[in-house]
């Protein structure tokens, strides 16, 4: 099987501009292609994690990444699947995300010896000059046009900024500058990008002739990942000090029954053959496949040996123990107030509810548990001697674990 017909095979491609030449470049390993990152954060998360697993495969297959890093893009913010306008970042921020993907990156991504770039495009957007960009860019660029794309579409009847309105203009000059100056012969990106890639092909035939050699693949991967990756307290991360490796492998553990042999093609490296041998499982067998997926993608992110203590917690948990590989969280002696805390106080300190009406809410509906005992009063007081030896396992729902101790 070909690096083409795998990624068929594993439900990773929905769009392609020219199927013929794509195949041709990746299965031959001549494809230099890049995706595009806007560091919005100090970590990546699920939603980056597999682009980056693609980005992985097709390395694999001797082809040549290109990790873009959007400190120009990230001073815009796309509107491409967002209800209301991003937060401006500082350069500041922008730059200390960007430090922070790149050391994420190289996890997954071997950058030795040129066979993967990571570039920023703050090197070439910050330092343009507008009235220059326009000549340049600007008569390529239909106004029309722009306002049927769905990224813009979506955000019409709320508004859209002039801010945003440029950020199409700004990823379509990304490839452009990338074509000419590495070679860059293909985009990847998901399907709320496509009338963003498509503007970059564009521009790149308009201003280098209709033979310029572009192509662009718009993957599944991001409306994916929209149902990915998040949880009620926030995304789940890469970086271990935001998502624990114990949490990251709970929720893989935890996807939805018709939604785990698809994450396992999509994500884990584990040959087609053997998943295909996991499609007529059902059940209990479910849970196994489930394991499968959670254990094979915290080895990836955080390491195999962090992933067998998150397997043996998570098992430790379901059979009725407190492990020590669980997270675990420190009361300070200023968190009680006559050697007791309530438990509303003891969810939110926790990080297991945002705000003490959440964790009311989550009271009443009887999704708090105390070690094995249903919490049904939102005025329970815990004692400090309670936390005494190995502490107490707090759970909310079915997902959510801390165990907690008393700081000595």
């Amino acid at each position: 099987m070909t690096i083409f017909d795998e990624l068929k095979a594993r439900g990773l491609l929905a769009q392609l501009t020219d199927e013929e030449e794509i195949k041709e470049l990746i299965n031959n390993g001549k494809a230099i292609f890049y995706i595009g990152f806007d560091p919005t954060a100090d970590s990546l998360h699920v939603g980056h994690f597999m682009a980056l697993c693609l980005m992985k495969r097709l390395q694999m297959a001797g082809n040549k990444p290109i990790a873009l890093l959007g400190g120009g893009t990230g001073m815009i913010g796309d509107p491409s699947g967002k209800t209301d306008m991003r937060k401006m970042l500082t350069k500041e921020d922008i730059q200390h995300n960007c430090e922070c993907f790149k050391k994420q990156m190289s996890k997954f991504i071997d950058f030795s010896d040129g066979k993967a770039l990571m570039v920023n495009n703050g090197d070439w957007l910050l330092d343009l000059n507008y009235v220059d960009m326009l000549r340049e860019v600007g008569p390529h660029f239909s106004v029309n046009r722009m306002l049927t794309a769905e990224c813009y579409k979506q955000r019409m009847e709320r508004g859209l900024s002039f801010l945003e309105f440029n950020y199409m203009i700004m990823q379509s000059y990304d490839f452009y500058v990338l074509y000419q100056k590495y070679g860059c012969n293909m985009q990847f990106g998901g399907d709320d990008q496509w009338s963003n890639m498509l503007g970059g092909t564009e521009l790149i035939r308009r201003k280098l002739g209709k033979d310029a050699y572009a192509m662009t693949i718009n993957l599944l991967l991001n409306s994916e990942g929209k149902k990915m990756g998040k949880t009620e307290s926030g995304a789940v991360w890469l970086d271990p000090e935001k998502t624990s490796p114990f949490e990251f492998y709970q929720y893989w553990r935890n996807v939805a029954d018709a939604d785990v042999l698809k994450c396992i093609r999509m994500l884990t490296f584990l040959p087609l053959e053997q998943i295909d041998e996991m499609d007529h499982w059902e059940g209990s067998e479910l849970n196994k496949a489930k394991e499968i997926l959670a254990f094979e993608l915290t080895k990836l992110v955080h390491s195999e040996e962090e992933a067998t203590k998150a397997q043996e917690a998570a098992r430790g948990l379901f059979g009725g123990g407190v492990s020590v590989n669980v997270p675990t969280v420190a009361l300070k002696a200023e968190d009680f107030v006559n050697e007791e805390i309530d438990i509303l106080t003891l969810l939110v300190k926790a990080e297991l509810a945002p705000s003490k009406s959440e964790a009311r809410r989550n009271v009443e509906q009887g999704g708090v548990l105390v070690g094995d005992e249903k919490v049904t009063d939102v005025k329970l007081l815990l004692k400090k001697a309670d936390f005494a030896g190995d502490g107490i396992l707090l759970r909310r729902g079915k997902k959510n674990f801390k165990k907690v101790v008393v700081e000595e």
